[in-house]
């Protein structure tokens, strides 16, 4: 993973690669120049991945405390099961958001329709720092259909507004804190406006070329806008961008695995709870991840 500042813009990440299974991840936060945009502290770009018939993900049941996660695919789907009882497959356009809050354990698998027919999986995963006043809340979940996730079209654009409010629309999803989230489809040459209204904000291209500030932002690569951004950008080929930020969190915050806390003993808490059982298990199943040893 790089990072590397430009003349126009706060800081460019080129994520790097690494390969779980069948998977192709990048990951561009956290990293040491940017743990954070907004509230969002996490960002992974799974694949594109073939995945033949008989094949899948298989992500074993694994803790969160301190954060909310969002999975949106492109394509394919993945099962959610979690120790709430809540059982949900996710496809393109839909939103699963889950709160862990003080501890929540879920697991993320090939649904198996689509391991008996082969499927192409290709999405963003994202984790949502909470306030620290809410670090500790009770955990939670809600999904959201396509259809209830407002989508518009603008002259050589398509938006979906999957989280916050931006071109006079709103998303139903209920968030912690003032958090903006766009997927945005650019035809070659088509300049987007950018929203004003998210004291942070970057630009990730899933795929193609973008102009931002005068410069060349690159498929797989995140743009963290400065301050003093630009209002708009514009594509240099046919172009995918996930559109990010919102409020700036205050307070510093402590990644470790699944864990994300402003208190240190919180972390070595939630470790030794994992370790030693006490997290609620996903009903159903058996397998677990063991705590990293590092």
């Amino acid at each position: 993973m790089t990072a590397h500042a430009t003349p126009r813009l706060a800081r460019v990440i080129t994520p790097g690669r690494r390969s779980l299974a069948d998977l192709d991840v990048r990951r561009a936060l956290p990293q040491r120049s940017q743990q954070r945009v907004g509230p969002f502290i996490f960002f992974d770009h799974m694949g594109p991945a073939d995945l033949p018939p008989g094949k899948g993900i298989d992500v074993r049941p694994h803790p969160h405390i301190g954060l909310a996660t969002i999975t949106y695919l492109f394509s394919g789907a993945i099962r959610h099961r979690d120790s709430l009882g809540y059982d949900q497959v996710i496809v393109p356009g839909e939103v699963n958001w889950m709160t862990a809050g003080r501890g929540v354990v879920h697991s993320e698998r090939t649904p198996q329709a689509e391991r008996v027919s082969g499927s192409h999986l290709h999405g963003i995963q994202a984790w949502i720092a909470l306030p620290t006043d809410k670090e500790e809340i009770a955990p939670g979940f809600a999904h959201y259909s396509a259809k209830q996730i407002p989508q518009l079209r603008q002259p050589g654009a398509r938006l979906t507004v999957i989280a916050g409010s931006a071109y006079g629309e709103s998303s139903p999803v209920e968030t912690a804190s003032e958090t903006l989230y766009i997927e945005a489809d650019l035809d070659a040459g088509a300049t987007l406006d950018l929203p004003q209204n998210a004291n942070e904000l970057a630009l990730y291209v899933v795929n193609g070329e973008l102009d931002v500030e005068g410069e060349t932002v690159q498929s797989g690569t995140m743009a963290v806008l400065s301050e003093d951004r630009s209002s708009a950008c514009r594509a240099r080929s046919d172009c995918k961008l996930m559109i990010l930020g919102g409020a700036k969190l205050p307070g510093e915050r402590i990644v470790w695995w699944n864990f994300v806390s402003s208190h240190r003993e919180r972390i070595e808490l939630a470790k030794t709870d994992w370790t030693e059982g006490r997290f609620d298990r996903v009903p159903g199943e058996t397998e677990f991840i063991p705590l990293p040893e590092r």
